[in-house]
């Protein structure tokens, strides 16, 4: 028997709650990795003035900005795997429809779940022997540990948006028809590139004006 979205209200409106909760930690996170994008830009601005008109570059640049980096590659990690921007090879999993569909969107999840759960204590093992050893750069001198903790902390904001997908996943395999929630809905390339030739064309594209 399929299971519409009216037969189970109240698991979806806790994922629903769960999932916009969290998806505000992940566009803090993404906005604060923006923001770390626009400020390496600027830096660099500054280093060819100085450079360039003065003489005068700004000691250990290539230091602060392999730490800065850091932040960008990997803060907004989650916020892209919520939206389904990364790259996806679904050139099978697009002719599935329905609840195979779903099932195997869950499976692929599931792997990335236990991945994810595997790279972490490496990671976070990365980070403590970083610190105890006073682990610098090799310029400036500048401590790396904090580069090496966004790595940890990335992998575990990660897992958990892949955790809230699992359950996403796995409540559409028993309610195919339910409104998707925590879960991404990508589009299939046809529809993306009709929807990319819309709006590069603009109103003429769909047709006369009503």
């Amino acid at each position: 028997m399929t299971i519409s979205s009216e037969d189970s209200p109240n698991s979806g409106r806790l994922l629903d709650r769960l999932n916009t909760w969290y998806a505000r930690v992940e566009d803090l996170l993404a906005g604060i990795a923006a923001l770390s994008i626009f400020g390496l830009m600027l830096f660099g601005v500054v280093q060819i003035v100085l450079r360039r008109f003065f003489n005068a570059p700004i000691w250990g640049y290539i230091d602060i900005v392999e730490q800065l980096m850091a932040l960008f590659a990997f803060l907004a990690v989650a916020y892209c795997q919520r939206l389904g921007g990364h790259v996806r090879m679904d050139l099978i999993i697009s002719r599935f429809k329905g609840r195979t569909y779903w099932i195997v969107e869950f499976l692929a999840v599931l792997v990335g779940l236990v991945f994810i759960a595997i790279m972490i204590p490496p990671s976070y093992d990365h980070f403590i022997r970083a610190y105890e050893l006073g682990d610098s750069t090799i310029d400036a001198g500048i401590p790396i540990w904090p580069s090496k903790l966004a790595v940890p902390f990335a992998l575990s904001l990660l897992w958990l948006r892949l955790l809230l997908q699992v359950f996403g996943y796995w409540r559409l395999i028993l309610a195919p028809n339910a409104d998707p929630i925590a879960v991404p809905t990508v589009q299939d390339v046809e529809k993306v590139a009709a929807e990319e030739i819309r709006e590069a064309l603009g109103d003429d594209a769909g047709g006369p004006a009503r």
